[in-house]
């Protein structure tokens, strides 16, 4: 497969995958007014948070070259599957970079009783890896 062809077989790819998404499964309103199956251009770059217009000559097969941060982020975006993750970076031409595993960090009682003191006022912990965690 040449370089064109691949191109054109990932927008193709991307177009399948976007119509396959349901506006529910990401957490938005359907809406009535839908022309297409699936998800919008738009809906997808901004849940990738990548510009409208980059993603569509993306769709298009036009000759750029994603990052492989924007493939991540469509891989998330339209919440891919380990093998079309793989199929994704292959249509790419970049190499799949190993699966982060995400570890849970827990919040320490204390901590958790500072929380707890702080109420009402908002308040929120960072991790390790500047990650966010989530308060029951």
């Amino acid at each position: 497969m040449n370089d064109s062809e691949r191109r054109l077989a990932l927008g193709n790819f991307l177009r399948d995958l976007r119509s396959s998404v349901s506006p529910l499964d990401v957490g938005l309103l359907p809406g009535n007014r839908r022309r297409t199956r699936g998800l919008r251009r738009e809906e997808v770059a901004g849940i990738a948070n990548i510009g409208l217009s980059w993603y569509t000559r993306l769709e298009q097969g036009r000759d750029i070259r994603p990052s492989v941060g924007v493939l991540e982020s469509l891989a998330s975006a339209l919440k891919l599957t380990p093998n079309e993750r793989r199929h994704l970076f292959l249509l790419a031409g970049e190499s799949l970079p190993p699966q982060s595993t995400i570890i849970e960090e827990k919040i320490s009682p204390s901590i958790q009783d500072m929380l707890n003191e702080l109420n009402p006022n908002p308040a929120y912990v960072i991790g390790k890896k500047w990650g966010f965690f989530s308060l029951e």
